[in-house]
């Protein structure tokens, strides 16, 4: 039988019935009462951030990191709309948290009370869904909706608002099994002519691409799975959005690496002349779709998506399977296989024989230097002495260094590459990182970082050093805001305007006032003892790689460019565009 208990008692218990272990939070006057329900019981965490950023910023990578929903608390006013950008993120990314928000007394509302702010109109663009609760009776019943909203369906963020009255005030708890869920029961099976339709479709391609994101991720491990048995038995390319990365192991015989803006050559290429492309969990973004009147313009088209709102949005398709991925990839193994698991082998041996001809572009290469340690050298240094590592997890900050690493790194198992993609929030590493490491306390967690990137939540060392996490933050310090800087020079006529900052720290010495090791290099004769250095070290670690400062990114498609127009690096054409080494083709 339900028992009274105070609001904020209600809170505490709500969250233990869900499961979880760890919160994220920074105390204030509107929440109180629930930091002193924490303070007596010890069967959850909470990890004391700095700024309410890195509090929803460490959710995102905890949940990202294990599957479950990330918990993240903070009080009224600006406790609240500091959390916003992290929940904007979540939103864009698909990343199931929830966040707990103090709010003032009931009788105060509306009354421009210290600390208030509408924080449910506020939040309301940037959460899946979101509470006020006004009574006390209903807030354990709306927890436990608002855990069951975050994680089924397309994943998001949602958010309960909880005046500090209701927190102090008595009632009956509401177990989970008794909370009012039923509302929301999203499509997850999906339509059977259409998943047949597909199958059909896959016999005769003679050029299939399977273009994978982040909902084969969400999915869990059986979507996984089966987009692998898949690739397999059909032997058609895959190919990964950012946060689809892990989806499909780098190592395996289908890889063509990610495509997009920065996406490789080969796997660009073979979207824009496929004749069947399978989007798996993915949204066509603009990062992705480049000119959308150019995208791949003679294909036909399925999508299968849990999301309804996302498919015929951006680019219309021929096939629209409405489902969760595992369930609808399940379908379709088994239809095909009834079928007499067909596929046209003679046009798909042509077409990766066209693919083969492509990869030897080499989009990757880059002048090497003895002088000066080249970002890409870095990231590629970084792969080689940690892959082989059976715990490795990494984070990213915001820009270049973003990208190279998600180019150079490789991942053969979900759930490994934590990073912002639809928001691109710069300062979104650190404090992922902190959350990847709570989670995983034996793993190792690598943010790859910039230094501007990483300046924006450089308070988090606090935490670190605190909790004693043993995070390592590569720096890739180029004294430049280098996406930005890489576009003026490219697009804005080398008009450099604030793309650089000329105050920046010693992170040596930033890392010691802290407690933490601080190592730099900058000799590329260096840079593998110095990162064995940083990855013997069994604490937390700032590593300050000083890089070339005007190395840019490749390949890169130009904004409002089709696929098959990418800027290279090296010099693997003689199309020759100006004078700084990139080449179209």
């Amino acid at each position: 039988m339900s028992r009274q208990m105070t609001g904020a008692q209600m809170v505490v218990k709500a969250l233990k019935d869900q499961g979880v272990d760890t919160i994220f939070g920074y105390p204030g006057g509107a929440v109180l009462p629930i930091y002193d329900e924490i303070f007596q019981q010890n069967d959850i965490r909470h990890v004391l951030v700095r700024h309410e950023q890195a509090a929803v910023h460490a959710a995102e990578g905890y949940a990202r990191s294990t599957g479950k929903p990330g918990v993240a608390l903070v009080t009224s006013g600006p406790g609240a709309t500091n959390a916003v950008t992290g929940l904007t993120d979540a939103l864009m990314d698909s990343i199931p948290i929830v966040v707990l928000t103090g709010q003032v007394p009931t009788f105060m509302i509306g009354n421009d009370a210290f600390q208030e702010a509408d924080t449910v109109g506020i939040t309301r663009p940037c959460t899946k869904h979101n509470w006020l609760v006004k009574e006390t009776e209903k807030l354990p019943g709306v927890i436990h909706q608002a855990f069951h909203v975050a994680t089924k369906g397309r994943p998001g963020p949602v958010l309960v608002d909880i005046p500090k009255d209701v927190q102090f005030a008595s009632a009956r708890y509401t177990s989970p099994e008794k909370a009012p869920v039923g509302h929301y029961q999203p499509r997850t099976k999906g339509d059977a002519t259409a998943i047949a339709e597909l199958a059909r479709m896959m016999e005769t391609a003679e050029r299939p691409i399977l273009y994978t994101g982040g909902g084969v991720i969400n999915s869990g491990d059986e979507a996984t799975r089966l987009l692998r048995e898949l690739a397999g038995a059909t032997n058609f390319p895959v190919t990964s959005t950012l946060m689809g990365l892990g989806a499909y192991p780098a190592s395996g015989d289908n890889w063509l690496g990610m495509l997009g803006m920065h996406g490789l050559y080969e796997a660009n290429m073979a979207m824009h002349g496929c004749d069947l492309m399978i989007c798996v969990g993915a949204r066509f973004d603009d990062r992705i779709t480049g000119r959308v009147d150019a995208f791949s313009p003679n294909s036909k088209k399925a999508h299968i998506d849990i999301d309804p709102s996302s498919i015929n949005k951006v680019i219309h398709v021929d096939v629209p399977i409405i489902g969760d991925v595992a369930s609808v990839l399940g379908d379709l193994l088994e239809v095909w296989k009834e079928r007499g698991a067909k596929t046209n082998e003679e046009g798909i041996a042509r077409w990766w024989s066209q693919i083969s001809e492509w990869k030897k572009t080499r989009c990757l290469d880059y002048a090497p230097s003895k002088e000066t340690i080249k970002p890409q050298h870095a990231v590629e240094r970084l792969e080689a002495l940690t892959r082989d590592h059976p715990k490795r997890y990494i984070t990213t900050e915001v820009g270049q260094h973003q990208m190279w690493a998600a180019q150079y790194l490789h991942f053969n198992e979900p759930n490994r590459w934590m990073t912002s993609g639809g928001l691109g929030t710069m300062g979104y590493g650190f404090p992922a990182s902190v959350g990847v490491q709570m989670a995983h306390p034996d793993a190792l967690v690598i943010n790859v970082a910039g230094e501007a990137s990483w300046l924006m939540n450089m308070q988090e060392m606090g935490t670190v050093a605190q909790y004693r996490l043993p995070v390592k933050q590569f720096i890739l310090n180029n004294e430049r805001l280098g996406m930005v800087r890489q576009w003026q020079e490219l697009l804005h006529g080398e008009r450099y305007s604030h793309s650089w900052s000329e105050s920046l720290p010693d992170f040596v010495k930033l890392a010691e006032s802290f407690g933490i090791k601080g190592l730099t290099v900058s000799d590329p004769a260096d840079l593998d003892d110095a990162i064995r250095e940083m990855l013997d070290h069994d604490g937390p670690v700032i590593f300050d790689c000083l890089v070339e400062k005007h190395e840019n990114c490749f390949p890169m498609i130009p904004s409002g460019a089709p696929h098959n127009e990418m800027l290279l690096g090296n010099a693997s054409t003689k199309d020759a565009i100006g004078s700084k080494g990139a080449v179209l083709v």
